[in-house]
């Protein structure tokens, strides 16, 4: 019975109203909960000279992370020819420092260098590459971790899609290597 008596003293224009904020209220929340992760890679383009195929950043996270490959992933390195171990081994090969300081290496003279280095690797599937967002992404890996991996830079790359170019991926691999024994 109070209920009915509640609805009665209000008007139809403020249920209305009252109506309208609770449903834009739970739409901004949803949008908001639901594009968290908005900015971040969600599908790798993997090439390897003609051939060309695409994957999730999770069916790659698994892979570098367990070694278990997909049916897709384990089809695409096959018909590359690359051996999953190296490849592997190459999407998480780190560079480990203090963040603070890979982080001065990238806004310094040799940051351009080593965000060239892995855009031969890493870049978005069309166009040229985006050395800020490449190194938004180098940057905020190192903030998670505290190095820097392919995979990383794959992962926080600021666009939905990224591509990767297996054919490179063994010689930058070994150029980052090289680079992290110096440091």
């Amino acid at each position: 019975m109070q209920i009915s008596q509640l609805f009665n003293q209000l008007n139809n224009k403020n249920l209305t109203k009252l109506l309208t904020q609770t449903v834009a209220l739970g739409v901004s929340a949803i949008v908001l909960l639901s594009s968290t992760n908005a900015n971040a890679a969600e599908q790798v383009v993997l090439k390897y000279g003609n051939f060309q195929g695409q994957i999730s950043v999770e069916e790659l996270s698994q892979f570098t992370e367990t070694g278990k490959t997909t049916p897709t992933l384990t089809a695409y390195l096959q018909a590359a020819q690359q051996d999953p171990a190296v490849a592997r081994k190459a999407l998480k090969a780190p560079i480990k420092a203090d963040p603070a300081f890979l982080n001065n290496l990238l806004s310094s003279w040799a940051g351009p260098i080593l965000v060239d280095q892995i855009g031969e690797v890493v870049h978005p599937p069309v166009g040229r590459l985006d050395q800020q967002a490449l190194r938004s992404a180098l940057s905020a890996s190192i903030k998670q971790n505290g190095e820097v991996t392919l995979l990383g830079a794959i992962q926080n790359y600021p666009n939905t899609s990224v591509e990767l170019e297996g054919d490179r991926l063994i010689s930058v691999y070994e150029r980052l290597s090289n680079l992290a024994e110096l440091l």
